[in-house]
């Protein structure tokens, strides 16, 4: 093998190492945060009656989860509920807008 083959493996298992640290860094990153999808739009089991990604039947259902990056779900703004009372995410499922 020559020097520059020997030289292009090296650097592609460098570079392959290099990718997968950030890879695994930035999904370190990541927090379920409930109550903050639109209908259809949740990562994975939005609890009873569902089964995964995309099953939300109600906008920002409550038990409904998406990954947003760590520390921002408690501060993404959201529409107020009917009754005008702030909607905010949770990184505990909550009981409000749950279908019936």
């Amino acid at each position: 093998m020559s020097n520059t083959a020997k030289t292009l493996v090296i650097a592609s298992a460098v570079a392959a190492a290099i990718a997968g640290t950030a890879t695994t860094a930035s999904a370190q990153a990541k927090e379920k945060c409930y109550g903050i999808s639109k209908a259809g739009q949740n990562d994975c089991a939005a609890g009873p009656g569902t089964t995964c990604a995309g099953t939300s039947t109600v906008d920002y259902q409550g038990n409904a989860w998406t990954l947003v990056d760590a520390g921002t779900c408690e501060s993404i703004e959201l529409p107020a509920q009917a009754d005008g009372t702030p909607r905010k995410g949770s990184l505990e499922p909550l009981e409000r807008d749950l279908p019936a």
